[in-house]
């Protein structure tokens, strides 16, 4: 029998804590274990991790959630000495990025979809300012607070990464592919032990 995360403890909501620039090329190496600890200790339940790049799903009620989402960017930016951003979704918010990608509405093969995560909606001057013609054949589609992002040579090749994207939106932002995204909603509704 399947119980959502959400149940566990009383609490309210499921939430995803997508971290930014920990364990990649090497750098701001962070086990996983030590990830879930930091969040157990600012106040959130039922803490799992999914795969090295810093993507952790709990339970929490949202103003717990926001203050620990806040309370882990700060302990990894002091022991990095940089920042570390942490974008948070609810279980719902992520569900819906999946269920509106117009990508695979479109009917385009999943395997070279991401997707961004920003931090704030940006403004539509801002929007403007991301070239439809800087990266052929990929392309993009913002909505709210995701750039989704096709990338049919690969993400290795693509012009519209996440320092273009941030610069143009005037906002942080954090790519996950589309097939960790959907792990990730597919967590936020499984069995709690």
């Amino acid at each position: 029998m399947l119980a959502t995360m959400a149940r566990v403890a009383g609490w309210a909501e499921v939430f995803v804590a997508l971290v930014r620039g920990i364990n990649v090329a090497g750098k701001n190496k962070l086990p996983m274990r030590d990830l879930a600890s930091l969040f157990e200790q600012a106040g959130v339940r039922a803490v799992r991790t999914y795969i090295q790049s810093g993507n952790v799903v709990f339970a929490a009620t949202p103003d717990v959630a926001e203050r620990a989402a806040k309370r882990v960017s700060a302990s990894l930016a002091e022991r990095f000495a940089q920042p570390v951003p942490v974008m948070l979704r609810s279980a719902e918010e992520l569900g819906r990025v999946i269920t509106a990608n117009p990508f695979v509405l479109g009917g385009a093969p999943t395997e070279g979809l991401h997707v961004a995560f920003l931090s704030a909606v940006p403004s539509a001057a801002a929007i403007a300012k991301l070239d439809p013609n800087r990266s052929p054949p990929d392309a993009f589609a913002v909505r709210g607070r995701e750039v989704f992002l096709s990338y049919p040579n690969g993400a290795g090749r693509t012009k519209l990464s996440n320092d273009y994207l941030e610069r143009c939106l005037g906002c942080v932002s954090t790519t996950r592919n589309l097939r960790t995204v959907t792990t990730l909603a597919g967590m936020t509704r499984s069995e709690v032990t």
